[in-house]
Protein backbone atom coordinates (compact mmCIF):
# COMPACT_ATOMS: atom_id res chain seq x y z
CA UNK A 1 0.00 0.00 0.00
CA UNK A 2 2.84 2.32 0.88
CA UNK A 3 4.56 1.60 -2.43
CA UNK A 4 1.38 2.45 -4.36
CA UNK A 5 1.08 5.75 -2.51
CA UNK A 6 4.69 6.60 -3.32
CA UNK A 7 4.18 5.80 -6.98
CA UNK A 8 1.00 7.84 -7.08
CA UNK A 9 2.71 10.80 -5.45
CA UNK A 10 5.61 10.53 -7.91
CA UNK A 11 3.26 10.48 -10.90
CA UNK A 12 1.31 13.43 -9.57
CA UNK A 13 4.51 15.44 -9.05
CA UNK A 14 5.72 14.53 -12.54
CA UNK A 15 2.43 15.65 -14.05
CA UNK A 16 2.63 18.98 -12.23
CA UNK A 17 6.22 19.54 -13.34
CA UNK A 18 5.34 18.66 -16.94
CA UNK A 19 2.43 21.08 -16.84
CA UNK A 20 4.64 23.87 -15.50
CA UNK A 21 7.26 23.16 -18.16
CA UNK A 22 4.69 23.35 -20.96
CA UNK A 23 3.25 26.54 -19.51
CA UNK A 24 6.68 28.20 -19.29
CA UNK A 25 7.47 27.15 -22.86
CA UNK A 26 4.24 28.66 -24.10
CA UNK A 27 4.92 31.92 -22.27
CA UNK A 28 8.45 32.18 -23.64
CA UNK A 29 7.32 31.31 -27.16
CA UNK A 30 4.68 34.04 -27.10
CA UNK A 31 6.86 36.72 -25.50
CA UNK A 32 6.82 38.92 -28.62
CA UNK A 33 3.06 38.50 -28.86
CA UNK A 34 2.70 39.67 -25.28
CA UNK A 35 4.82 42.76 -25.96
CA UNK A 36 4.10 43.68 -29.61
CA UNK A 37 5.00 47.35 -29.12
CA UNK A 38 8.54 46.43 -28.04
CA UNK A 39 8.96 44.15 -31.06
CA UNK A 40 7.61 46.77 -33.44
CA UNK A 41 9.96 49.40 -32.02
CA UNK A 42 12.90 47.04 -32.35
CA UNK A 43 12.00 46.35 -36.00
CA UNK A 44 11.85 50.09 -36.75
CA UNK A 45 15.34 50.62 -35.28
CA UNK A 46 16.72 47.68 -37.26
CA UNK A 47 15.07 48.82 -40.50
CA UNK A 48 16.51 52.31 -40.01
CA UNK A 49 20.02 50.83 -40.24
CA UNK A 50 19.40 48.78 -43.37
CA UNK A 51 20.27 50.34 -46.76
CA UNK A 52 16.74 50.25 -48.23
CA UNK A 53 17.93 48.91 -51.57
CA UNK A 54 15.13 46.30 -51.50
CA UNK A 55 17.48 44.00 -53.44
CA UNK A 56 16.49 40.71 -51.83
CA UNK A 57 20.06 39.46 -51.46
CA UNK A 58 19.36 38.72 -47.81
CA UNK A 59 16.76 36.18 -48.86
CA UNK A 60 13.79 38.41 -48.07
CA UNK A 61 11.69 40.55 -50.45
CA UNK A 62 12.88 43.80 -48.92
CA UNK A 63 14.62 45.54 -46.03
CA UNK A 64 11.59 45.65 -43.75
CA UNK A 65 10.96 41.88 -43.96
CA UNK A 66 14.65 41.30 -43.21
CA UNK A 67 14.39 43.65 -40.23
CA UNK A 68 11.46 41.58 -38.95
CA UNK A 69 13.49 38.39 -39.42
CA UNK A 70 16.45 39.87 -37.53
CA UNK A 71 14.12 40.87 -34.70
CA UNK A 72 13.02 37.24 -34.57
CA UNK A 73 16.61 35.98 -34.37
CA UNK A 74 17.87 35.65 -37.94
CA UNK A 75 21.60 36.43 -38.48
CA UNK A 76 22.51 40.09 -38.99
CA UNK A 77 25.16 39.47 -41.65
CA UNK A 78 23.14 38.90 -44.81
CA UNK A 79 23.09 42.41 -46.31
CA UNK A 80 25.83 42.95 -48.92
CA UNK A 81 24.73 46.51 -49.84
CA UNK A 82 25.01 47.60 -46.21
CA UNK A 83 28.27 45.76 -45.78
CA UNK A 84 30.34 45.43 -42.65
CA UNK A 85 29.45 48.88 -41.32
CA UNK A 86 25.77 47.99 -41.24
CA UNK A 87 26.49 44.61 -39.65
CA UNK A 88 28.56 46.32 -36.95
CA UNK A 89 25.80 48.87 -36.36
CA UNK A 90 23.18 46.13 -36.05
CA UNK A 91 25.39 44.24 -33.61
CA UNK A 92 25.76 47.36 -31.48
CA UNK A 93 22.04 48.02 -31.63
CA UNK A 94 21.07 44.51 -30.59
CA UNK A 95 23.90 43.96 -28.14
CA UNK A 96 25.26 40.92 -29.97
CA UNK A 97 28.62 39.97 -31.42
CA UNK A 98 29.37 41.35 -34.88
CA UNK A 99 29.88 38.89 -37.72
CA UNK A 100 31.57 38.93 -41.10
CA UNK A 101 29.33 39.28 -44.13
CA UNK A 102 27.88 35.91 -45.13
CA UNK A 103 29.43 35.21 -48.57
CA UNK A 104 26.45 33.06 -49.55
CA UNK A 105 24.44 36.27 -49.82
CA UNK A 106 26.96 38.23 -51.90
CA UNK A 107 30.00 40.44 -51.49
CA UNK A 108 30.29 44.02 -50.35
CA UNK A 109 30.70 46.64 -53.07
CA UNK A 110 31.84 50.08 -51.96
CA UNK A 111 31.06 51.64 -55.36
CA UNK A 112 27.64 53.26 -55.65
CA UNK A 113 26.01 52.20 -58.90
CA UNK A 114 22.76 52.94 -60.65
CA UNK A 115 21.03 51.33 -63.59
CA UNK A 116 21.14 52.87 -67.06
CA UNK A 117 19.08 51.69 -70.01
CA UNK A 118 20.61 51.94 -73.47
CA UNK A 119 17.43 53.44 -74.79
CA UNK A 120 18.09 52.93 -78.48
CA UNK A 121 18.28 49.18 -77.84
CA UNK A 122 15.23 48.96 -75.56
CA UNK A 123 12.32 46.99 -77.05
CA UNK A 124 9.75 48.10 -74.47
CA UNK A 125 9.08 44.67 -72.96
CA UNK A 126 8.39 46.16 -69.47
CA UNK A 127 10.21 43.30 -67.73
CA UNK A 128 12.60 45.71 -66.03
CA UNK A 129 9.67 47.82 -64.82
CA UNK A 130 8.11 44.75 -63.24
CA UNK A 131 11.39 43.81 -61.57
CA UNK A 132 12.15 47.23 -60.06
CA UNK A 133 11.23 47.20 -56.34
CA UNK A 134 11.12 51.01 -56.04
CA UNK A 135 9.37 51.98 -59.30
CA UNK A 136 12.45 53.79 -60.59
CA UNK A 137 11.87 52.78 -64.24
CA UNK A 138 9.27 54.45 -66.41
CA UNK A 139 7.96 53.50 -69.83
CA UNK A 140 5.15 51.65 -71.56
CA UNK A 141 4.80 48.45 -73.54
CA UNK A 142 6.66 48.59 -76.88
CA UNK A 143 7.96 52.06 -75.99
CA UNK A 144 11.34 53.17 -74.72
CA UNK A 145 12.03 52.80 -70.99
CA UNK A 146 14.29 54.97 -68.84
CA UNK A 147 15.59 54.95 -65.29
CA UNK A 148 14.84 57.74 -62.82
CA UNK A 149 18.38 57.97 -61.52
CA UNK A 150 17.42 59.81 -58.33
CA UNK A 151 15.12 56.93 -57.40
CA UNK A 152 17.37 54.01 -58.37
CA UNK A 153 18.81 52.07 -55.41
CA UNK A 154 21.30 50.09 -57.49
CA UNK A 155 19.77 46.72 -56.59
CA UNK A 156 20.43 45.46 -60.18
CA UNK A 157 17.24 43.36 -60.14
CA UNK A 158 16.32 44.85 -63.51
CA UNK A 159 19.45 43.58 -65.28
CA UNK A 160 18.78 39.85 -65.51
CA UNK A 161 15.15 40.02 -66.78
CA UNK A 162 16.13 42.22 -69.75
CA UNK A 163 15.92 39.98 -72.84
CA UNK A 164 18.16 42.20 -74.96
CA UNK A 165 20.75 42.97 -72.27
CA UNK A 166 20.47 46.73 -72.68
CA UNK A 167 20.81 47.67 -68.98
CA UNK A 168 24.15 48.61 -67.46
CA UNK A 169 25.10 49.22 -63.84
CA UNK A 170 27.30 52.32 -63.89
CA UNK A 171 28.81 54.56 -61.19
CA UNK A 172 26.27 57.00 -59.81
CA UNK A 173 26.75 60.70 -60.66
CA UNK A 174 28.86 62.52 -58.09
CA UNK A 175 26.35 65.35 -57.88
CA UNK A 176 22.84 63.96 -57.73
CA UNK A 177 21.58 60.50 -58.44
CA UNK A 178 20.93 57.55 -56.17
CA UNK A 179 18.69 59.66 -54.02
CA UNK A 180 17.08 56.75 -52.20
CA UNK A 181 20.21 54.72 -51.69
CA UNK A 182 22.85 57.36 -51.07
CA UNK A 183 21.51 58.16 -47.62
CA UNK A 184 21.27 54.47 -46.87
CA UNK A 185 24.71 53.42 -48.02
CA UNK A 186 26.66 56.56 -47.25
CA UNK A 187 25.03 57.49 -43.97
CA UNK A 188 23.40 54.45 -42.44
CA UNK A 189 26.40 52.29 -43.30
CA UNK A 190 28.90 54.66 -41.70
CA UNK A 191 29.93 56.14 -38.38
CA UNK A 192 26.55 57.86 -38.31
CA UNK A 193 24.95 54.44 -38.30
CA UNK A 194 27.02 53.47 -35.28
CA UNK A 195 25.99 56.62 -33.46
CA UNK A 196 22.34 56.04 -34.26
CA UNK A 197 22.68 52.41 -33.17
CA UNK A 198 24.07 53.44 -29.82
CA UNK A 199 21.19 55.82 -29.25
CA UNK A 200 18.60 53.29 -30.36
CA UNK A 201 20.18 50.54 -28.24
CA UNK A 202 19.65 52.61 -25.12
CA UNK A 203 15.96 52.90 -26.01
CA UNK A 204 15.42 49.17 -26.53
CA UNK A 205 13.75 47.19 -23.71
Amino acid sequence: MGELSAVSAYLSTSAVLLGLTLMCGALIGSAWALFPADRDRRIVHIDDLLPQTQCGQCGHPGCRPYAEAIADGQPINRCPPGGQATIDALAELLGVESLALDPEHGTENSEISVAYIREDECIGCTKCIQACPVDAIVGAAKLMHTVIVDQCTGCDLCVEPCPVDCIDMLPAPINGGRGLASSALLAKSSILAHRNAGQAQRELP
